[in-house]
């Protein structure tokens, strides 16, 4: 019985050793090969052609880091991780106040259930970097469990040890979701403005800076006044933000 344990352990092993391996030979492609699609477009574009069959609008298209206006990157930094250029891919800092934002939350919600008698999830906050964001969309499911957690960390330390940050910041920017069945700045900015990305200027960007946490929600009201003041902020702390 303990050999056939140990047997089954050694295959496990070599199975999730034979992941990694396989996780860090994609990366380091990516150095020069631009990933033509993520884990999370394809399971979007699944759900979509499943729910709406051959009716639904896609919009991709890769462009060059020199083709990205730098107002979108900066903007994008100062509303998702301001810390970008510093850090070695995880914020630990960030996550912590995260945690303590989601257990408060989890508090406040679970007395309006109790007084309401009904039943409303929590919404959670994260407080994931732009590389965390990246190694999550490029492989990895949404479900919420240690174990995925875990793999995101040794995908996001994979990611910054083998490409440089202007690299992962170009991947990211043409790989995020920026509504239904939009990836990508180019099929953003095309979108919500109808230029393309490199004439987006500070305000446009800015914009769509607050769309990434829930482009979904979001694209329905773009101009509602949270995401007015919310781009008025980010505006104002894009001249503080460094560019890799």
């Amino acid at each position: 019985m303990m050999r056939q344990f140990g047997r089954v352990l050694a295959l496990l092993l070599v199975a999730l050793l034979s992941l990694q391996l396989f996780f860090v030979a994609r990366i380091a492609l990516m150095r020069w090969i631009d990933p033509q699609s993520t884990t999370f477009q394809r399971s979007e574009w699944w759900r979509l052609h499943h729910e709406r069959g051959a009716r639904f609008a896609w919009s991709q298209q890769w462009v060059d880091t020199g083709r990205i206006a730098d107002s979108l990157k900066r903007a994008v930094v100062a509303s998702e991780d301001a810390g970008f250029v510093d850090h070695s891919g995880v914020e630990w800092d960030a996550i912590e106040r995260a945690w303590e934002r989601n257990q408060r939350a989890q508090t406040v919600d679970s007395r309006r259930v109790a007084a309401s008698g009904g039943q409303r999830p929590v919404k959670l906050v994260g407080g994931s970097t732009i590389t965390q964001q990246l190694a999550k969309n490029l492989f990895l499911s949404g479900e919420r469990t240690l174990p995925r957690k875990a793999q995101e960390f040794v995908l996001t330390w994979t990611l910054e040890a083998l490409l440089d940050k202007r690299r992962i910041l170009e991947i990211y920017l043409n790989s995020v979701e920026w509504g239904e069945g939009v990836f990508g700045a180019q099929a953003a900015a095309r979108h919500y403005y109808r230029v393309d990305v490199e004439r987006l200027g500070p305000a446009a960007a800015a914009h769509l800076a607050v769309l990434l946490p829930a482009p979904k929600r979001f694209e329905r009201n773009p101009g509602s006044a949270y995401v007015n003041g919310r781009a008025a902020v980010i505006e104002t702390r894009m001249g503080d933000v460094e560019l890799p």
